[in-house]
């Protein structure tokens, strides 16, 4: 809800700057002030910027305290491809991906300073989830190497932003954060945890314990 929250507070930004640019724009005869009408057309775009923003940011959730960040299940849906239940939140949804192994990149917004004192919490994004193969003329071949999990809207990409500017470090930081390479089997179901050294993968059912012993 936090970031639902967050999102709804830049929208109404949005509105608001939208607001103003709409009153520079039509607020009298706008020809005759050639600057004042660049400026109401710089001011609509920034509302629009400021909307996508706001979108993207509901793409995030606070990160759980006591429930794993996801859970994958991996079902073979022919030679080295599989069908990956992605659990999230209590959201379930469906990927093919391909290889003898798995890795899984999230996006993390952590809070730094007065943020956290005031009780924010950080947020994360399930990024992409990508398979590799051991034989590397595979790896050429795969259709399915790779899977976006979240992905902007008209590149907006908020977390991108703050990662390329430095000026928000002491308020809020942008992460990348991921699981390293896993084995792949079918039947096998991991469990992702935030843990203070970062992402964690572990196995949740035999299948994925014997994944791992064999790998």
């Amino acid at each position: 809800m936090q970031y639902l929250g967050l999102a709804v507070a830049i929208a109404v930004v949005g509105l608001i700057v939208l607001w103003i640019a709409l009153r520079m724009l039509f607020g009298g005869n706008w020809l005759l002030g050639w600057l004042r009408g660049t400026t109401g057309l710089l001011v609509l775009a920034a509302a629009a910027l400021t909307g996508l923003v706001a979108w993207d940011v509901c793409t995030y959730r606070a990160l759980p305290q006591e429930a794993p960040v996801a859970t994958l299940s991996f079902e073979a849906d022919g030679a080295q491809r599989y069908q990956v239940r992605i659990e999230q939140g209590g959201e379930v949804r469906f990927v093919t991906l391909e290889g003898d192994l798995w890795q899984l990149d999230a996006r993390i917004l952590r809070w730094k300073g007065v943020a956290t004192l005031i009780g924010l919490e950080p947020g994360y994004r399930l990024h992409k989830l990508s398979g590799r193969y051991l034989a590397v003329e595979q790896q050429d071949q795969a259709r399915y190497a790779q899977v976006l999990l979240t992905q902007s809207a008209l590149d907006a990409d908020f977390w991108s932003w703050l990662q390329a500017c430095q000026c928000t470090s002491l308020v809020l930081e942008a992460q990348p954060q991921r699981v390293s390479y896993m084995p792949i089997a079918d039947g096998a179901t991991y469990r992702v945890e935030m843990t203070p050294t970062g992402l964690l993968a572990s196995p949740a059912n035999p299948a994925a314990e014997q994944a791992l012993k064999d790998w």
